[in-house]
C-alpha cells in the first residue's frame, strides 16, 4: 500500500553502500543469494525462538533485497536478477513463518498454515496479472525500474516487513497477527483478481 512512496526514499539510502559494493566487483546476484542465506537462518533463529537473532536476519534480508537492486541498476540489470529477486523473496515470505510454528507447533502451526495460504493467494495474483501484463506491454507507472509488472494491494512489502518485525518483536502474540494479516492478504489478492478481471477484459 506504501510501497511506490518508499521507494524514493529506499533508492536515495541505497546509492551510497551499492556505489561501495559496485566499486569492490561485488555482483546483484551474489546480494541476491547473500540475503536470501540469511533470510533462512532468521527463520532457524526463530525455530529455536532466537528472536532477537531472528529479526536482524530479517533485516539484514530486507537490506539485501535493496541493495541488490541498486546494484543492479548501477551495473546491468539482468532476466536472471530479476528472477532471483521475485523467486527467493517468496522463499524468505514462506520460510520465515514456518519458522514461528516450529518454536510453537500447538500454537502457531494453525495460523502459520493459513498465512501461508494467503500468501500463495497474494504472490500467484501478483505473478499471473504480471506474466499477462508483460505479454500486453503494459508497464507499472509506480514501479518503472522494477524488472516486472508490480500490482499494488493493501498487503505489500512494506507492510510485510512490519509484520515479520512484529512476529519477533510480540511472539506470544502470533496467532493474533497471523490471523490479522492473513485477512488482509485474502483482501489484497480479490482486489488483484478483480483488478486482472477489469484489465484484461473477455480477450
Amino acid at each position: 500500500m506504501i510501497d511506490a512512496r518508499l521507494l524514493p526514499l529506499q533508492r536515495k539510502l541505497m546509492q551510497p553502500p551499492a556505489r561501495w559494493l559496485v566499486a569492490r566487483g561485488v555482483r546483484a546476484d551474489q546480494i541476491t543469494l547473500g540475503g536470501c542465506a540469511i533470510g533462512l537462518l532468521a527463520a532457524l533463529a526463530a525455530a529455536f525462538q532466537l528472536y532477537p537473532l531472528a529479526l536482524a536476519g530479517l533485516a539484514l534480508n530486507r537490506l539485501a533485497d535493496g541493495l541488490d537492486g541498486a546494484v543492479a541498476r548501477l551495473t546491468k540489470p539482468t532476466d536472471r536478477g530479476a528472477f532471483l529477486d521475485i523467486a527467493l523473496d517468496f522463499v524468505f515470505y514462506a520460510a520465515f513463518p514456518i519458522g514461528f510454528a516450529f518454536a510453537d507447533p500447538a500454537a502457531h502451526a494453525l495460523p502459520c498454515a493459513v498465512l501461508i495460504a494467503s500468501f500463495v493467494l497474494t504472490g500467484t495474483s501478483f505473478l499471473a496479472f504480471s506474466v499477462i501484463a508483460e505479454r500486453r506491454g503494459l508497464r507499472a507507472e509506480d514501479y518503472p525500474t522494477k524488472g516486472i509488472y508490480y500490482l499494488g494491494g493493501l498487503a505489500e512489502g512494506a507492510e510485510t516487513i512490519v509484520v515479520l518485525a512484529a512476529f519477533c518483536l510480540f511472539p506470544f502474540a502470533f496467532a493474533w497477527i497471523a490471523w490479522a494479516f492473513a485477512a488482509i492478504c485474502l483482501i489484497t489478492a480479490t482486489t488483484r483478481y478483480m483488478a486482472g478481471w477489469k484489465a484484461f477484459g473477455a480477450t
